[in-house]
């Protein structure tokens, strides 16, 4: 077969991406880690079929994740990096029952996305992701866990990049379980921080400043991002936060922050496009996208924003100032 068609055919296939997300999804890595046996001992532990568990555990030892041992399957030193307590994010990427990897499952309809501009996830579910995850408080922790262990590396070089010293208080908008805002506290004696999340999430924001001893230098608002912010702090950051939504609603969440800052800085940390596959992710996960440099000074023009510095903070994210 000629080798580029063979290449496309790879590129193309469904079957190895599903049997790794069928696989995390069952438990496979962490259940045959220690302890090998045969598909016909593990189908009625995990209720399935006996003949299709054994086709998906020999296609999963051709990819190196399982090997047949004399007991039976067991996992590898690769597949153990599918398991839930690995701490590599991706038993929760992968799970057909979290949240990213429920949502990865709508690409069977980006066709709907592409043709209308919409995302597939409500094709699929019948409703939103944000809705899902506002009515199925696992997804909702499933999502703050894939954003934390995001961040992870980030926090560190994101406190270096960047003066955050420059401002007294700082409202981090949609700032999750406040990892961020935490270490930004901690580098920065003098400011003080205001967390804006929807209230189970702000519930794990509070424990963490807590745990920073942060308590007399934080507040922490249940509220969503579209309704008012805390006014006159002197800066409000949106940490990838537009890229979830198209332009009409990045212009309500932009239209608040000018609200509660007539004389702050709004702050924007975001990829400016460099990854075509997450265009993707976005489009059909939610409808939105990243933008470029120009994309951004468009919506905040709107808003009587004007770009004052751009600085990377990471490998692949930059923040945008933006000034009245």
């Amino acid at each position: 077969m000629d080798t580029d068609v063979q290449r496309l055919r790879e590129m193309s296939g469904l079957i190895t991406p599903m049997a790794l997300r069928v696989a995390v999804t069952l438990g496979l890595p962490d259940r045959l880690r220690d302890n090998p046996a045969t598909a016909h001992e593990l189908a009625p532990e995990l209720k399935v079929d006996p003949l299709a568990l054994d086709l998906l555990l020999a296609h999963l030892t051709t990819l190196g994740v399982a090997e047949l041992t004399d007991a039976g399957y067991r996992t590898t030193d690769l597949g153990a990096l599918l398991g839930a307590d690995a701490g590599n994010g991706l038993n929760n990427l992968l799970h057909h029952d979290s949240a990213a990897g429920r949502a990865d499952l709508a690409f069977v309809d980006l066709i709907h996305s592409v043709r209308t501009g919409e995302p597939a996830y409500p094709v699929r579910y019948g409703r939103d992701f944000w809705t899902d995850l506002a009515e199925q408080r696992h997804l909702r922790d499933a999502f703050d866990r894939q954003m934390t262990d995001r961040m992870r590396d980030w926090v560190p070089q994101i406190v270096r990049n960047y003066d955050w010293s420059r401002f007294g208080t700082l409202v981090d908008v949609g700032g999750g379980h406040g990892s961020l805002l935490a270490a930004i506290l901690t580098a920065n004696p003098a400011m003080r921080g205001h967390l804006v999340e929807l209230e189970d999430t702000a519930a794990g924001a509070r424990a963490v400043f807590s745990l920073y001893g942060l308590d007399d230098r934080t507040e922490v608002i249940g509220a969503s991002f579209f309704d008012p912010l805390p006014a006159g702090a002197d800066a409000y950051l949106l940490f990838d936060i537009l890229h979830d939504w198209d332009d009409e609603q990045a212009h309500r969440i932009l239209a608040r922050c000018v609200e509660a800052a007539p004389d702050g800085r709004i702050l924007v940390v975001e990829s400016l496009g460099e990854s075509t596959a997450f265009d993707l992710i976005m489009l059909v996960h939610f409808g939105g996208r990243d933008r470029g440099l120009h994309d951004f000074e468009r919506l905040a023009s709107a808003h009587g924003l004007r770009l004052e510095s751009v600085t990377q903070v990471t490998g692949g994210r930059s923040l945008l100032e933006f000034t009245r």
